[in-house]
């Protein structure tokens, strides 16, 4: 007796058809699964006899082969549990119904729940591009695949469950997707810029850097403020696109980092690691490669603070990724790549103690130790950073004044304005913000004025700036001009766009 039901399989971000095969023949009793499964699948006989004999079931006492095509692919997870149990239960002729242009994925219990996976939303829109026309999922699952259109999803919660729906005796409703919401909203105690006294300087900065989606670093003393004005970039962050946010999705789908009952990420992600997190723990990896942190970050902010702190070959797995907005991980058994278009943004102090430079309080350290602390960074990771901005310590006048500071909101407007003329701008390239335009791109719609020009010139030599840095402002001074609401790149624009190149010329100047 033989049966076969569709299912879906995970490779990174994408996702094939997997053909669950059941024979059931003469012999001695046996369960064997072929086709390249992992420990989590040759688990699945253990679990799908349980789950099969306590939801009233008999298990086939014969000879069982489970076959998962394509036989020469990897199988991973749990995800198969569901389809071979359907597949053995029809085979053994103890259901009749037809499975046509069905899918089936989810795992079981042993007492026939139907457990959460990985990955759903990947499965279930490469089923639908397959042609499959009703895809079965745990109820965990039903919220990301909803947003799926064109395929039929059926949220399951138990195995006796499913099997009065495939009969016919009580269906389950399809899961339905709520409207996109494509605006931020904010609850009353969100942090907010109005929350921060002073730093005009740093607050624009922020503005430009979520305008253009520019790198940025802070360098200030200990409680000036560079951590509470990081934590309030998401409430200016521009609005995310349907694409992006499904985009974000799938990503934290596939890593398991979905909050419940959450169909899609409307919130740009905020992702801010530990310093003592590994290089693998930023760039992904495992034996099968998982996301990291700065794909956890895509489409919003990887948040660095005390970035000196942070290991040097962590910081060096940044420079790649942030050139690229993508990052390959290799291993043995596979070689996956991952999007990671991600805002990094930085945070550190100007020494070990904290004070140099300052205005009133002394610093401790030695020129040797404040020379190692900032050699930490290399000059090519520095370099890929667009805005360098220095916050000075706050005085009291500022933090004691009554006056209400501008509010995320109306930042916010300016922002997703600029960012729409870029996305038209850009619209057909695949990018939609300043920052991630390459050479060909700069030199088409970044072209400065005359006056712009010999400005540049001038800075250029001056600074001995790289050609990176060349292109890294002339994006910045498009990102200005677009805050501006002006068509062209002036030498007013090129002035602001190289004040936030500081780094270059004052603390590691006299270190390179």
């Amino acid at each position: 007796m033989f049966s076969r039901i569709n299912s879906m399989g995970l490779f990174g971000m994408d996702s094939y058809m997997v053909e669950v095969e059941a024979d059931l023949s003469q012999g001695l009793p046996r369960f064997d699964i072929v086709g390249l499964p992992d420990a989590a699948v040759s688990e699945a006989k253990n679990r799908v006899r349980s789950a099969i004999k306590n939801t009233g079931f008999s298990f086939p006492v014969s000879r069982i082969t489970i076959n998962l095509a394509p036989a020469d692919t990897k199988k991973e997870g749990p995800v198969y549990d569901l389809p071979i149990l359907i597949a053995l239960l029809t085979a053994a002729k103890q259901l009749e119904c037809k499975t046509e242009g069905c899918a089936f994925i989810g795992e079981v219990s042993l007492d026939g729940l139907v457990r959460h996976v990985n990955g759903a939303l990947p499965m279930v829109i490469a089923a639908a591009k397959a042609g499959v026309k009703t895809v079965f999922v745990p109820i965990e699952n039903a919220a990301e695949s909803s947003v799926v259109q064109g395929v039929e999803v059926i949220p399951v919660q138990t195995v006796t469950q499913l099997i009065k729906h495939l009969r016919g005796e009580e269906l389950i409703s399809p899961a339905t997707f709520d409207n996109f919401r494509d605006s931020y909203e904010p609850s009353v105690f969100a942090p907010d810029f109005r929350d921060v006294k002073g730093q005009a300087e740093a607050k624009r900065a922020l503005e430009i850097a979520a305008a253009g989606g520019h790198n940025i670093i802070m360098v200030g003393p200990p409680g000036s403020g560079k951590s509470m004005l990081a934590k309030r970039l998401p409430s200016i962050l521009p609005d995310m696109t349907f694409e992006e946010s499904l985009e974000t999705t799938k990503l934290y789908s596939v890593a398991g980092a979905l909050p419940d009952g959450v169909s899609l990420m409307t919130e740009r992600p905020f992702r801010s690691p530990h310093h003592t997190v590994s290089p693998a723990g930023l760039s992904g990896g495992g034996t099968v490669p998982r996301p990291g942190e700065i794909s956890l970050a895509h489409n919003g902010v990887l948040f660095l603070d005390e970035l000196p702190e942070f290991s040097r070959n962590a910081m060096e797995v940044l420079r790649q990724p942030m050139e690229d907005s993508k990052i390959t991980i290799s291993r043995v058994s596979a070689s996956l790549s991952y999007p990671c278009s991600t805002m990094v943004v930085c945070a550190m102090n100007p020494c070990p103690c904290g004070y140099h430079g300052h205005p009133t309080r002394d610093c401790t350290c030695t020129q040797n130790s404040v020379h190692r602390y900032l050699s930490r960074l290399s000059g090519p990771l520095l370099d890929r950073l667009d805005i360098h901005i220095e916050v000075p310590p706050v005085e009291f006048n500022q933090l004691s004044d009554a006056a209400e500071a501008e509010c995320s909101a109306d930042i916010r407007k300016r922002v997703n304005a600029a960012r729409k003329k870029q996305t038209e701008r850009l619209s057909g390239s695949g990018i939609s913000c300043n920052a991630k335009m390459d050479s060909a791109q700069t030199k088409l719609f970044c072209r400065p004025t005359a006056e712009g020009l010999v400005l540049l010139e001038r800075v250029f030599e001056k600074l001995e700036l790289s050609a990176r840095a060349y292109d890294k402002i002339l994006r910045i001074a498009r990102t200005i001009a677009d805050l501006d609401n002006s068509d062209s790149v002036t030498s007013d624009h090129i002035a602001q766009a190289v004040q936030y190149r500081s780094l270059d010329r004052t603390l590691w100047k006299n270190i390179r």
